[in-house]
């Protein structure tokens, strides 16, 4: 049974409440984050959902050079220190390189090592070394049963206060799947587990300069991994995905969330029964 893991007033893992994190791929504004994070946190308090907001300040691994990245490391922490303040709610962002882990440390609740990173020694050690919550996603070219590798290699800095996400595997040209195999089999490794809905349904590179996706297999995507036992979801959300500046063509639609985190809610009361 994966150990428990907390972050302020939330416990995750184990037979706990499934947990959600979500929010805007990138940092677009100030206004626009506050306003994601004021809305999701009153969504997920109405339905007693423990709820870490998320977004990026860089988004380093853009499709085109001339993509938007985000506010900087200095804004975007700014920003995302607001959002905890003001929200009360623990703040999540995601680090590429190690000379970022210590700020965003300072501000973050949980800090994220990118899928296409989750190899990278020198950055998960940091990672570890600051103390926080290290959520590593598993890479899209690695098997569930590498991602022991990278866990080590967090945990040998003495911090077990970890997450593994699962976020689809590369298969064939500009596709993910998900092996649901390997919900369980990371589920072995002792730590909670979350699926990465939004960006399983991502089609890396598929519009050319910039990358698809598949949002109408969000829910179905969303209850399979409910169903297989997963301790939280991940999501991109919001409030218009059509002029979103990252990863639009996956994220969920604001509109759309409270309805559907409510039935994801209910499967897992269920599912966490058996």
């Amino acid at each position: 049974m994966p150990r428990l893991i907390h972050i302020g007033k939330l416990t995750l893992g184990a037979r706990h409440s499934l947990f959600l994190i979500a929010g805007p791929c990138v940092i677009e504004s100030d206004r626009h984050t506050l306003r994601m994070a004021e809305r999701l946190t009153a969504v997920t308090r109405d339905l007693k959902v423990p709820f870490i907001f998320k977004a990026s300040y860089d988004k380093a691994n853009r499709t085109s050079l001339d993509s938007y990245r985000g506010p900087g490391l200095e804004r975007g922490l700014e920003i995302l220190a607001r959002v905890r303040r003001e929200f009360g709610v623990p703040v999540l962002t995601d680090v590429h390189e190690v000379s970022q882990v210590g700020p965003a440390a300072e501000v973050c609740d949980v800090i994220q090592i990118p899928a296409f990173l989750s190899r990278q020694t020198d950055l998960l050690l940091e990672a570890g070394r600051a103390g926080v919550v290290v959520n590593i996603k598993k890479g899209q070219f690695l098997s569930p049963y590498d991602v022991r590798k990278a866990v080590e290699k967090v945990a040998s800095t003495g911090n077990r206060r970890i997450l593994l996400t699962e976020r689809g595997a590369c298969f064939g040209y500009n596709n993910l799947v998900v092996d649901f195999r390997g919900l369980a089999i990371m589920r072995e490794l002792g730590y909670p587990v979350i699926l990465d809905v939004t960006h399983a349904l991502q089609l890396p590179g598929g519009h050319g300069a910039r990358s698809g996706g598949e949002p109408r297999f969000i829910e179905p995507l969303a209850r399979a991994g409910v169903a297989a036992g997963v301790d939280g979801l991940f999501m991109e959300v919001h409030d218009n995905p059509a002029r979103a500046l990252s990863d639009g063509a996956t994220a969920l639609d604001l509109r759309r969330c409270k309805r559907l985190v409510s039935k994801l809610r209910s499967l897992g009361e269920f599912v966490r029964k058996l």
